[in-house]
């Protein structure tokens, strides 16, 4: 449970757990008709678990199809969005439901957040980055063509239902970018759980049911107890931004084309880690940990562009920069993490022309 007063909501992890949907949204009270947001390929492969279980609690379904990753955060598919909710009936007591990555939860929550200033939403998410982190803390949002994420609010679920079993059908791409999230929470938030990551890290890319629900549950755990201290992210949940400042800014350089979100991270990750070393913010020690791990998980730790220049200017577009200084959340060690303004543009371009060197 995420305890947030009159905006609190369950997050619940398990096997099958899609074929609870629709009791567990009944139970909420919410109105009869609801809207599932998804895309193609997640429908053909687990919508009609999900329609079933709606259609089966006496709901009435509205099928919304968007484009697949990060194509689908835009104006014009929002717009499309909201279109669609008017043309179904969704009132202010509907129910959207994001069904899919972290691009549709991202996408179905702001137009859940938007569509007659508010209705309830719910994120069902099948790819491990959206379980273990991007479905849950309420921040919905879609892109501008010059930064990612700029255009958003903040508009927490009503519930999370993450279903590990649906990871089996992912491909390995993209379960291997969800793991950069779940790096991320051990480096900056609990050393215990970055080591079980570490000890576990074969059974964990042969997706072994067990210790993925064990895994997710534990980021689903840290990052909960993030959002509660700090929902609107004013202090504490900026150590969640860990690796996104540069990751963020290659992907905003590169069109949103080049990597998948957790592989910018991935990279945004060994950033901030060189960078906390050359500062002697962290020891070396600490950065080959961390690099290590993502190396053993198949994740990127070098690039080849582009320059870091591009990558420089991107960051100076960063919506976390606070009178024209961009923070970067730094490690000093695996556990903790600690918020520096004013790092030097020589400092990063230096550490980022090193990564496509060939240094990790």
């Amino acid at each position: 449970m995420v305890n947030l007063g009159p905006r609190s909501y369950p997050i619940l992890v398990g096997a099958g757990a899609l074929r609870s949907v629709g009791a567990r949204l009944a139970a909420l009270g919410v109105g009869r008709r609801t809207a599932v947001v998804s895309d193609p390929s997640v429908m053909a492969l687990h919508g009609p678990t999900v329609v079933e279980s709606l259609r089966a609690s006496g709901f009435s379904v509205t099928e919304i199809r968007v484009p697949e990753g990060e194509t689908a955060k835009t104006l014009a598919v929002a717009e499309r969005c909201w279109d669609e909710c008017l043309a179904a009936g969704l009132d202010r007591t509907s129910t959207l439901l994001a069904f899919g990555g972290g691009a549709v939860g991202d996408l179905a929550g702001f137009v859940a957040a938007t569509y007659m200033r508010g209705i309830p939403f719910v994120q069902l998410p099948t790819t491990l980055l959206a379980q273990v982190d991007a479905s849950i803390g309420g921040k919905v949002a879609i892109d501008h063509p010059r930064a990612k994420n700029l255009v958003g609010a903040f508009h927490q679920p009503r519930l999370v239902l993450a279903d590990p079993a649906v990871l089996t059908t992912l491909p390995d791409p993209e379960f291997r970018s969800g793991l950069a999230e779940v790096v991320k929470h051990g480096i900056v938030l609990d050393a215990a759980y970055f080591a079980d990551v570490e000890a576990h890290a074969p059974e964990i890319l042969a997706r072994d049911l067990p210790t993925l629900e064990r895994i997710i549950a534990g980021s689903c755990r840290l990052k909960g107890r993030i959002v509660e201290a700090d929902e609107r992210e004013g202090g504490l949940r900026a150590a969640l931004n860990y690796g996104h400042t540069v990751g963020h800014a290659l992907e905003a350089a590169t069109s949103f084309s080049k990597w998948l979100h957790g592989e910018a991270v991935s990279l945004g990750i060994v950033a901030a880690a060189r960078i906390a070393e050359r500062l002697g913010v962290a020891d070396a020690q600490t950065r080959e940990r961390q690099v290590r791990l993502l190396r053993q998980l198949g994740l990127p730790v070098t690039f080849a562009a582009p320059p870091p220049d591009a990558i420089v200017q991107a960051i100076a577009r960063d919506k976390k920069a606070r009178d024209g200084k961009v923070p970067f959340v730094l490690a000093p060690r695996i556990g903790e993490s600690r918020l520096v303004f004013d790092i030097p543009a020589d400092v990063v371009g230096s550490v980022l022309a090193e990564m496509q060197k060939g240094a990790g």
